[in-house]
């Protein structure tokens, strides 16, 4: 189902349009506008009110719009998901903040039991408009429980939709469009670049939510990544470009449904490509584009597909960390693996 357009004419446009924003107050802006434009569009999570949640993402969202818009809940993830589930069928559009990436569990059978199957069951009667945000990955020097990547488990299970951001503008406008989605939506936030800066337009006219974008134009070899490994790709890049080698970037910002065309594009230009994740790569998003640019592109592929993602193993203490994470020697690496082909 696709999201339907947005009307922003009710919400509050700030006094400048373009304004440099970290991601997580253009979260905050969106999470603004959205309520502004809707009173149906509700908060819940824990310490996301007074607090304004561990990250500071709703952070006076309580104090302007009242308790009853945002809820500080209990901790329990499983009757978060089930009361946003109530008042879905009540016509609300309830955001639910899951306050770290593993602690989504708890919630998991709600979440592909119910929110995943209601339309589907209801043969399109009830609609389910609910918003999961999740800060996902690591980076943070926290712990297990607080830097998974989970994405792959949502991805995998039909009537979900999965996206991620990478910059201001898009945590802006995306979140916005996840809102207006009649469908499910499980937002992953990428933590570690929550404080990250970029422009961001609050007057322009956002693409799809449903689509990847290039990022940066190449012709040696194609690099796709989402959420945090984003920037590190694009790092990895400008590095490559200093020795010569050329780089195209996608962020997929799609995971569920993936929109895989501007990569088949790309890949049937370069003839390369490494798809990078902070996922392990066992059953990953990461397998399922590699698995289909083989598919779509054989005859175009110069090597393998690569991937350079996380580990197979659980997320380690985080004085490790830096070993468990793709960074931008080990995308350099697997570019010259590749060309080297």
């Amino acid at each position: 189902m696709a999201a339907p357009t947005m009307d922003r004419s009710s919400a509050a446009a700030p006094a400048t349009p373009v304004q440099t924003l970290t991601i997580s107050k253009a979260l905050n802006m969106g999470l603004r506008a959205a309520m502004e434009a809707n009173p149906k569009v509700i908060m819940m999570g824990e310490d996301i009110g007074k607090l304004g949640g561990v990250f500071r993402i709703t952070d006076g969202l309580q104090k302007d719009f009242g308790e009853q818009r945002v809820l500080d809940t209990p901790l329990a993830e499983s009757g978060i998901i089930g009361t946003a589930v109530g008042l879905a069928i009540r016509g609300y559009r309830p955001v639910c903040e899951i306050q770290f990436d593993g602690f989504i569990f708890p919630g998991f059978d709600q979440i592909v039991s119910q929110v995943a199957k209601l339309h589907y069951r209801t043969q399109g009667k009830i609609k389910m408009p609910i918003v999961i945000r999740v800060p996902f990955g690591g980076g943070i020097g926290a712990v297990e429980h607080h830097s998974e990547s989970p994405e792959s488990y949502f991805a995998h299970t039909a009537g979900l939709k999965v996206v991620s951001c990478s910059n201001p503008s898009d945590a802006y406008w995306m979140i916005q469009q996840a809102i207006d989605c009649d469908d499910p939506v499980l937002f992953f936030e990428p933590k570690r670049r929550y404080y990250e800066k970029g422009e961001v337009d609050t007057t322009a006219q956002p693409g799809p939510l449903f689509q990847s974008r290039v990022l940066r134009s190449g012709t040696d070899a194609t690099l796709v990544a989402y959420g945090p490994m984003v920037r590190t790709s694009l790092d990895a890049a400008n590095a490559a470009a200093e020795d010569g080698t050329s780089l195209e970037v996608i962020d997929l910002r799609t995971l569920s449904p993936l929109d895989l065309a501007p990569v088949f594009e790309s890949v049937r230009r370069t003839g390369r490509l490494v798809v990078v994740s902070e996922a392990p790569s066992e059953s990953s998003i990461a397998s399922e584009i590699a698995a289909k640019v083989q598919q779509e592109c054989f005859y175009s592929l110069q090597a393998p597909v690569l991937r350079v993602t996380g580990f197979d193993t659980p997320y380690p203490p985080s004085k490790l960390e830096e070993e468990f994470l793709p960074d931008l020697d080990r995308v350099l690496h697997a570019v010259d693996r590749s060309l080297a082909w």
